[in-house]
């Protein structure tokens, strides 16, 4: 055993606890939390909800713009663009569900995460029958790039 006599060092740590003011050991969180919810509730109010909803727009726009995709997406450069236009949606959904989180704007939130269930379903349509985890058809084939 060690030949240190603890009790004589617990009584000298309580003799140092006993003289610093509660207030100094246990500061109080409320200040600083106030002001916090103060900049946050500033910071809210000096951004509007038209950006919200222009974000949220544009990724509308863009998703149903998808349902008439005017250029053969079958394979090559056109797959390409095509998988890229379903990118740009998925990444701006999330975007406007950020925004829309923040701005606590419910249904705009629920439109912006079906925005990027829809990205990534009409991803998934395209790539998982090239990956091997669909089965491929006439028009979605099982291949990446034209043959000629």
């Amino acid at each position: 055993m060690s030949d240190r006599n603890w009790d004589a060092e617990l009584k000298k740590i309580d003799r140092q606890l006993e003289s610093v003011s509660d207030e100094a050991m246990f500061p109080t969180k409320t200040a600083k939390g106030g002001q916090a919810q103060a900049q946050a509730v500033a910071a809210q109010a000096t951004t509007t909800t038209w950006g919200v909803f222009l974000r949220l727009s544009l990724t509308v726009a863009l998703g149903v713009g998808m349902v008439f995709w005017p250029y053969s997406a079958r394979c090559g450069f056109g797959l390409a663009g095509y998988l890229g236009a379903v990118g740009a949606l998925v990444v701006s959904g999330i975007w406007s569900s950020v925004w829309t989180f923040r701005h606590r704007a419910a249904r705009a939130h629920t439109l912006a995460l079906l925005l990027v269930l829809w990205g990534l379903t009409l991803g998934a349509i395209e790539v998982l029958p090239r990956t091997g985890y669909a089965k491929p058809t006439v028009a979605h084939p099982g291949e990446w790039s034209c043959k000629a």
